[in-house]
């Protein structure tokens, strides 16, 4: 234990060591220091690493209040606020922090943080050690009580005079116009409100990165993740919204089982720095990031794992504390002495840690229009309203009520405003930045880092601000009609049939894991190599053979960061297929191997290459034939790689694998000889290894493709199609295109027939039972084992199932 200055058994102490402090202490130190002490003094024997430090006491607060004579000034300044009336706040406000600055420290108290200080100088070996000094109010971080940044931090602080200052500041910062208002709306009285000051030993992130970092998904509460944002510097760019920084997404389960799941890796702009101004007047200062080092990532693979195994630890920790889930809100840093990781903050997040999702809202666009700006998405909604412009904080008084604030950025000043705000759209920032903790915790939807939505969106502008197509938010010119589903979830029973989801978007999917489902009965990989990956795996094989040009060029700025082309591909493929899999552990996700058709891949960045051009693609060089033949070997075993590190190193082992447009059964053994080949052998680590029943070949053979494949997905599209002779492309012949055609009906009744026998699984994944109740009644009579269906017609095709089972079945 630190030494103590006073005896706790004679009076109240002023000051208290990390070491000293629990989480009961919120009274005494408030949230923060308290979580910082429960954190040092629980977690350290776990490998957390945090800086020692002392606080100042609520106590210590009260006793500067009284013995300079400041409360009955500070009630009679505050007596009568309107907290909206914005000119007036400010005017009070100044007046109060110039009262506290101008006071002297009682020397009782001055005497105690000097000798702490000078404890922690002799534990340093230094004179004068580098501290942080934060604020911690008493009232602060408590589960429905934690706007951002209410108080002042100041970093870098050095000697015993900068730091009794510094102290000053931020008792003085308990009176901030935003800190007055925060407590007038939260009904706290403001003289029952004391404030505790941290003061830790700084971390040299100056010279490295440091962050932010969530044990929950910001976005959609999917408890299972772990985000961590990190950039160059000091952390307080990555709140401020100043920089764009990395962002990771770790997947916990499997994480603790040993395995190493980044499921997602996006490199941030961070093109500035926040690091000490040595002999400067401000302590700190931005200086722009080297090109060089933007593009590269901030952290090392080893460092986001383990971050992402200390966020685990804290919330399971805090969980037990508080006999509930728990998910947290953390801050974290690197010394570029030492390259040592260290926590500097934890605390409940407040936006999903106590919600339900009993009730689902679908927000959905029901036309289209210019998009004026994009940017990243906060929140799930869609909102109308007319533009106000705001630069800086001198004109937040020109913002009126229901308007779409846009900005540069936002800090705790601007919180006023945010709270009249319709939407917000920022200039800069990440996920994790203040406007986009505010705006979750409002409610409200944003979209942060556009870059240039200041110059582009003009006031009075009447526009969309769309929150609701995955993790690009956009900006529609005008007003974009929209639509609202609301899903009650309680009380939803599962029916026998297994009702599964087609999910392609990795963006959507921890959204899409809240339905009531079975798992993934299709996760495409077209749409993530659309939409991640971009450019064809051939082009990365053989890229020295590559014509110059723009291809050549989009190819060698997409893939500078990594040691080799093909690496690219596998990281991204895997990545898409992972966040979908992640999203529904332990659930099985059946992937389907790539689907394209020539004049689809030839599409991809470098494509026209390396693909035929067909007279009838629909029916020409895809699916299964592709992947053996010497064109596309060397693509598909990228392909192949990509899953396989989904599966071994993330720890998702409920991928399964389903081969498309399997034409013969000579032609499925040498697919799932190319897969062995690749390290994806049928039956080893759990893989099993399906085939889509799209082919009239597939229904007449199906015994014997039933000695090779564990199960059928029936391809409803592609088999009336072939079934038919119809084009389903073809406008001309489309009435004649219909699954319940008797002919379609009856194959797909004998290969269900024939699976049964075989005891294999067989499922749907077309759209019919979604488009057509009668059909899905035929497939649950014939005993179909899954429906496989798009997220929107999940809850009405599984009421509906119910009662149709429950018909059928009753007697049972």
């Amino acid at each position: 234990m630190n030494p103590t200055p006073n005896s706790l058994k004679d009076k109240k102490p002023f000051v208290l060591w990390f070491d000293q402090i629990s989480l009961k202490d919120i009274p005494l130190v408030g949230g923060k220091n308290a979580s910082l002490g429960e954190m040092y003094s629980h977690l350290s024997s776990k490998g957390i690493k945090v800086p020692n430090g002392f606080a100042t006491t609520a106590e210590a607060y009260r006793f500067f209040l009284s013995e300079n004579r400041l409360e009955e000034e500070i009630k009679e300044l505050l007596s009568g606020l309107d907290p909206h009336d914005l000119e007036n706040l400010r005017d009070r406000g100044r007046k109060i922090r110039a009262l506290i600055i101008d006071s002297p420290m009682p020397k009782e108290l001055e005497n105690e943080i000097i000798n702490a200080y000078a404890n922690l100088n002799k534990e340093a070996k230094q004179q004068a050690v580098d501290v942080a000094v934060r604020s911690s109010a008493t009232a602060e971080d408590l589960p429905g009580a934690s706007f951002a940044g209410q108080q002042e931090t100041y970093l870098n602080v050095r000697g015993k005079d900068n730091l009794l200052h510094s102290i000053k500041k931020c008792f003085a910062s308990l009176f901030t116009d935003r800190a007055i208002s925060y407590r007038s709306d939260m009904g706290f009285e403001h003289t029952k409100v004391a404030l505790s000051v941290g003061v830790q030993r700084m971390v040299r992130s100056d010279l490295a990165c440091s962050g932010v970092m969530f044990s929950i998904d910001t976005e959609s509460g999917f408890r299972n993740a772990v985000l961590i944002n990190s950039s160059y510097g000091l952390g307080e760019n990555i709140v401020q919204g100043i920089v764009n920084p990395d962002e990771f997404y770790v997947f916990k389960p499997t994480l603790m089982q040993g395995f190493q799941p980044i499921l997602q890796k996006r490199l941030g702009g961070k093109e500035m720095k926040l690091v000490y101004d040595i002999g400067g007047e401000k302590i700190v200062k931005n200086v722009p990031v080297p090109p060089e080092e933007r593009k590269k990532f901030s952290l090392s693979d080893e460092e986001i794992l383990t971050l992402a195994k200390w966020a685990c630890i804290v919330e399971e920790h805090y969980s037990q504390l508080h006999g509930r889930f728990t998910p947290m809100d953390m801050e974290w840093a690197k010394d570029g002495l030492s390259g040592e990781l260290f926590m500097l903050q934890a605390r409940p997040e407040t936006v999903h840690g106590g919600k339900a999702r009993n009730v689902l809202e679908f927000y959905r666009l029901k036309g289209t229009g210019p998009v004026l700006i994009e940017g990243r998405s906060v929140g799930e909604k869609i909102v109308h309203g007319k533009i106000k412009v705001i630069k800086s904080i001198q004109q937040i008084d020109r913002f009126e009520p229901g308007e779409i604030l846009v900005t540069e950025k936002t800090d705790p000043d601007w919180e006023p405003i945010m709270k009249k705000a319709k939407a917000i759209v920022t200039n800069r920032g990440g996920r994790t930045c203040h406007a986009a903790i505010v705006s979750r915790e409002l409610g409200v939807p944003a979209i942060v880092g556009t870059e240039r939505g200041t110059e582009v969106l003009k006031d009075g502008m009447i526009v969309t601000v769309s929150c609701a197509e995955g993790e690009v938010g956009k900006v529609y010119n005008g007003e974009i009609p929209f639509e609202i589903e609301k899903v009650n979830l309680e009380n939803i029973p599962r029916p026998r049939t297994k009702i599964m989801m087609n999910v392609g978007n990795p963006e959507e999917a921890f959204d899409l894991s809240f339905l009531p489902n079975d798992g993934v009965g299709l996760a495409r990989e077209e749409f993530i190599l659309t939409n991640y990956v971009r450019i064809h795996p051939m082009a990365l094989v053989h890229f020295d053979q590559l014509k110059e040009g723009e291809d050549k060029k989009k190819i060698i700025e997409m893939t500078e960061i990594y040691p080799r082309k093909t690496d690219f591909f596998v990281e991204k493929l895997s990545e898409g297929i992972g966040m979908i899999a992640a999203a529904f552990y332990p659930k099985d996700v059946i992937v389907r191997l790539s689907d394209f058709k020539t004049n689809e891949y030839a599409n991809l960045i470098g494509g026209q290459d390396f693909e035929p051009i067909e007279r009838n693609p629909m029916i020409g060089f895809r699916g299964a034939s592709r992947y053996y033949n010497p064109r596309y070997q060397e693509g598909f075993a990228l392909e192949c790689q990509a899953i396989r590190k989904a599966r071994e190193t993330f720890g998702l082992f409920n991928i399964k694998i389903m081969i498309p447009v399997v034409r013969t059964v000579e032609e499925g053994k040498k697919v799932i000889a190319e897969m062995e080949k690749n390290g994806l052998k049928k039956g080893e680590k759990g893989l099993e290894i399906y085939m889509m029943c799209e082919i009239p070949s597939n229904v007449i053979l199906a015994e014997e493709f039933c000695e090779i494949f564990d199960g059928f997905s029936i391809g409803s599209n592609d088999l009336t199609q072939l079934v038919l002779g119809v084009d389903r492309d073809s406008e001309i012949v489309a009435s004649l295109y219909d699954e319940r055609n008797e002919a379609v009906k009856r194959m797909i009744s004998s290969v269900i027939k024939t699976a049964k026998q075989k005891q294999k699984k067989i499922g749907i994944c077309g759209e019919a039972p979604s488009n057509y109740p009668e059909f899905a009644e035929f497939l649950v009579k014939e005993g179909i084992d899954s429906l496989s269906l798009s997220a929107d017609v999940v809850i009405k095709t599984t009421l509906n199932i119910l009662e149709l089972e429950k018909n059928l079945f009753q007697s049972s």
